[in-house]
């Protein structure tokens, strides 16, 4: 009697495919002075490339978790960012400025 291949085996033997990332996450649409904005959570799972985040202007890593924002009506538009930077954006002054008085 032979000994069946494990699955691990079995599967190193076939060519594999790449696949998609997958995005997992909650999406929901925020309220803010300037408009409704559509925000979706990322895993650091799902996160595999490097972006730029608009309220730093600070690199995101791959595997870390982000939020991708877009206005309402606006997918085209989409930004990734840290998600601190995003709960903070009006809380902050653009990068590059400094604060009034300071």
């Amino acid at each position: 009697m032979t000994r069946s291949r494990s699955r691990r085996a079995r599967a190193q033997g076939r060519a594999q495919t790449p696949r998609a990332p997958v995005i997992v996450g909650s999406e929901t649409t925020e309220q803010h002075p300037d408009g409704d904005w559509v925000v979706r959570r990322v895993s650091g799972a799902a996160a595999w490339k490097h972006y730029r985040c608009p309220g730093c202007e600070q690199e995101i890593v791959p595997a870390t978790p982000h939020v991708v924002c877009w206005p309402d009506d606006q997918v085209a538009d989409r930004r990734h960012w840290h998600t601190i930077c995003w709960t903070h954006r009006g809380r902050r002054n653009p990068p590059g400025r400094s604060r009034p008085g300071g």
